[in-house]
C-alpha cells in the first residue's frame, strides 16, 4: 500500500469552500495512517484502519471533528443490530476509532479548532467501549488437575495401540504443550525442530518465533521455558518418535510437528495443520473425558494452564511472560479460581504462620 502525500497541517491557511474542508479531513486520515506506519504496523493493518474510519465518516454524514459520543453509540449499535457484525468485528472497529480520535486530540486539536472552530472529543468512552470479544462469554476450565490428568494419562497409555501411532503421538504432544506451558495452537503448528533449545536454562526452552503480535505489528517472539515436564516430553518425541515420520528429523528447519502427507517435490513430511491437531484433541476428549465433549478446546487448555500454574504458586507476572501476553490484565482473565480458593489460601497462610510461631518452619 502506498500512503498519500500529505501537506503540513501547521501551515497557515483559510478555508474558502466545502472542498477545502473535505481535503483537510482527508489529510487528517492520511496523517494518522502515516503515524501508524511509523510504528511498524503492516500495510494491510493501516489500510484496514483507514477503511473503518471512512466507513464511520460516511455513516456520520458530517466531518469527523464534529463527532460526539452519541454518534459512536449509533454507529456501534448499527454495526451490531442492523448489520449483524460479530462482537469481535464491532470491538475492532471501536478500538480503531478510539485510536484515531486519540491521535486527533493529541496531535491536531489546536489546528482543528483554529480552522473549524470545533473542539475534538473522544467519542469512544467507558460507556460505549465494547468489552473484549474473546471474553464475552465465560470460559470454563476443568476443576483442579484431576480430570485433565485422567485424560492425558489414558491418552498416553493408549498410544501404543493407536490405529495410527504417529499422528496420535503428535496430537498428544501438541495438546501437552497447550496444557503444560499454554502455547497457542498457531504457535505450536509453526514450531521447527531447531526451536527446541535444550541448552538454554535449567529445563531448556522453546523458541516461539510466531507468537501473536498486536495491531498488525507482525509475529512476537519469546522463549518459553520447558517447565512442567515439557522437557521430558520433547526428549521422548525427538528421540523415540519424530524420526519415524521421515528422514528430515535431523534438519533443523523441518517442522517439529509433521503431517503424514508428503511434499510432492521433496518427498518430505509437510507441516501438520491446526485442524488436525484440534481433531486429535477432540477425539481424545470424546473418548476419555466425555463430560467435556465439545468444550475442552486448545484455547481452554491454555486457560487451564494459566489457572493450574497459578494454583501451584506461580505469580501472575511469570504466567504473563509464559503465555506471551502484552498486558497483565489479559493474564488475569486467563486465571480461573474456584469457590474454595479463598478458604484454601486462608488455611495455607494460617498454617505457615503457625509453623513460624512453633519454630517448625525453620
Amino acid at each position: 500500500m502506498t500512503l498519500a502525500v500529505v501537506r503540513s497541517l501547521g501551515s497557515a491557511r483559510q478555508f474558502g469552500s466545502a472542498q477545502d474542508y473535505d481535503d483537510f479531513e482527508q489529510e487528517l486520515v492520511d496523517q494518522y495512517a502515516l503515524a501508524s506506519a511509523a510504528t511498524g504496523v503492516t500495510d494491510d493493518h493501516v489500510a484496514s484502519e483507514r477503511s473503518v474510519i471512512f466507513e464511520f465518516v460516511k455513516f456520520l454524514g458530517r466531518h469527523v471533528w464534529t463527532t460526539a459520543p452519541k454518534d459512536a453509540d449509533r454507529f456501534l449499535a448499527h454495526q451490531r443490530k442492523d448489520l449483524g457484525r460479530a462482537r469481535s468485528t464491532v470491538q475492532s472497529k471501536a478500538w480503531t476509532l478510539a485510536r484515531f480520535f486519540d491521535f486527533l486530540v493529541v496531535r491536531y486539536q489546536g489546528d482543528i479548532h483554529a480552522l473549524t472552530g470545533h473542539v475534538v472529543e473522544q467519542p469512544i468512552d467507558e460507556f460505549n467501549r465494547p468489552t473484549k470479544a474473546e471474553y464475552a462469554g465465560a470460559v470454563r476450565v476443568p476443576r483442579g488437575d484431576g480430570e485433565v490428568d485422567l485424560l492425558f494419562s489414558r491418552w498416553r497409555e493408549a498410544l501404543p495401540e493407536a490405529r495410527k501411532f504417529l499422528p496420535a503421538a503428535r496430537d498428544y504432544l501438541a495438546a501437552s504443550l497447550w496444557r503444560r506451558v499454554g502455547l497457542r495452537i498457531g504457535e505450536t503448528v509453526l514450531l521447527d525442530i531447531r526451536d527446541w533449545r535444550p541448552d538454554l536454562g535449567e529445563h531448556g526452552k522453546l523458541h516461539v518465533r510466531f507468537g501473536k503480535g498486536s495491531m498488525g505489528r507482525g509475529p512476537k517472539t519469546r522463549l518459553v521455558p520447558a517447565i512442567n515436564d515439557v522437557d521430558a516430553l520433547l526428549d521422548w518425541w525427538l528421540v523415540d518418535v519424530r524420526h519415524q515420520f521421515g528422514d528430515d528429523w535431523s534438519d533443523p528447519d523441518a517442522p517439529l510437528l509433521p503431517s503424514e502427507r508428503r511434499d510432492r517435490h521433496s518427498g518430505r513430511p509437510m507441516r501438520a495443520g491446526d485442524d488436525a491437531l484440534r481433531s486429535g484433541l477432540a477425539d481424545a476428549v470424546d473418548r476419555w473425558l466425555p463430560d467435556w465433549q465439545g468444550r475442552l478446546t486448545p484455547h481452554v487448555l491454555r486457560h487451564f494452564c494459566a489457572s493450574s500454574l497459578y494454583a501451584r504458586g506461580l505469580d501472575l507476572k511469570a504466567i504473563q511472560e509464559l503465555l506471551g501476553h502484552e498486558w497483565l490484565s489479559t493474564t488475569t482473565r486467563y486465571v480461573h479460581v474456584h469457590d474454595d480458593h479463598i478458604e484454601n489460601a486462608w488455611a495455607t497462610a494460617n498454617y505457615r504462620v503457625a509453623e513460624r510461631l512453633t519454630g517448625n518452619g525453620k
